[in-house]
């Protein structure tokens, strides 16, 4: 890669790793401050009751990332957390920012979040990092030049391998979701697309990187609430192994709108069954088409 974007990349795993330690210092414990967003950010009694949580956690990681952000570029970076920047729609280059990826699979304490930095370029992502803190596991991706599962980075036992996709998975094929109940119009999907193995997982940045491993060949989200931060630094990676991501009628993801939104949802996967099942999805979203 250029001596640009590998600096780029380099600070965008630098900064994931930063806010995966940050919220880490939170894991297990017994006071997350949990409030709910969907609630006006009113504090809540329980961890299973916010329909939208954010977590102590949520914010120490966005401190930790916006910190070291700013001592390494003076680029806009737009974070779920923070306050949308006001040139954010004028920016050439935008990092892209979310703190903690799988709030409530953070609080369930079963390890499937992540901490998620991407670097978009004239309105498409360009590279990205996802980092699992859990799983120590930090993924790597610029859309032009490839992608990197890194272990157990920044030890003694850190190791590098080479992501990509290649060949056919075979059958049945496999969709990896969230395990929570499916959306209606995913639930048409998957019944579509029958006969079909289901693979659980909570976090979009894992979900991608999962696809990018070889360890399912589709993901698809028909949803209108999905945001940039949710998916700038997952296309990356995925791209970077060689997927193909979309929104869910085909067209590309844009980052740095006027409003964060993606408003027809994400399709990605492996090609060949992108294109193959590309109809099947496109029909299934049409919901999406006026948004």
């Amino acid at each position: 890669m250029t001596t640009e974007t590998s600096a780029a990349l380099e600070i965008a795993a630098g900064a994931a790793l930063v806010g995966g330690r940050a919220a880490g210092a939170f894991y297990g414990s017994d006071d997350l401050g949990i409030r709910d967003k969907s609630a006006g950010g009113d504090a809540v009694a329980g961890a299973g009751t916010a329909e939208d949580p954010v977590t102590l956690a949520d914010h120490a990681a966005n401190d930790a990332i916006l910190e070291f952000l700013r001592e390494r570029t003076a680029e806009p970076v737009l974070s779920e957390e923070s306050r949308r920047p006001d040139e954010v729609s004028e920016a050439e280059r935008l990092w892209i920012v979310d703190p903690l990826d799988g709030t409530k699979e953070f609080i369930a304490r079963n390890g499937e979040f992540s901490v998620m930095v991407g670097l978009a370029e004239r309105g498409r992502a360009l590279l990205g990092a996802v980092y699992q803190p859990a799983a120590g596991r930090l993924y790597l991706g610029d859309v032009t030049r490839g992608a990197w599962l890194v272990q157990d980075p920044g030890t003694t036992s850190e190791t590098r391998s080479t992501l990509r996709i290649s060949g056919s998975s075979g059958q049945p094929l496999r969709l990896i979701r969230s395990r929570s109940h499916p959306d209606p119009a995913l639930a048409d999907l998957e019944s579509r697309l029958a006969p079909l193995e289901v693979v659980i997982s909570g976090s979009v940045g894992i979900k991608c990187a999962r696809i990018a491993r070889g360890d399912a060949d589709l993901y698809v989200h028909p949803v209108a609430f999905l945001k940039e931060w949710d998916t700038c630094a997952p296309e990356a990676v995925l791209r970077g192994a060689g997927g193909l991501v979309t929104d869910c009628l085909g067209g590309p993801l844009r980052y740095g709108k006027p409003e964060p939104v993606q408003p027809r949802g994400i399709f990605c996967g492996r090609p060949d069954i992108h294109e193959r099942v590309a109809p099947i999805v496109q029909e299934v979203a049409r919901h999406l088409i006026a948004i």
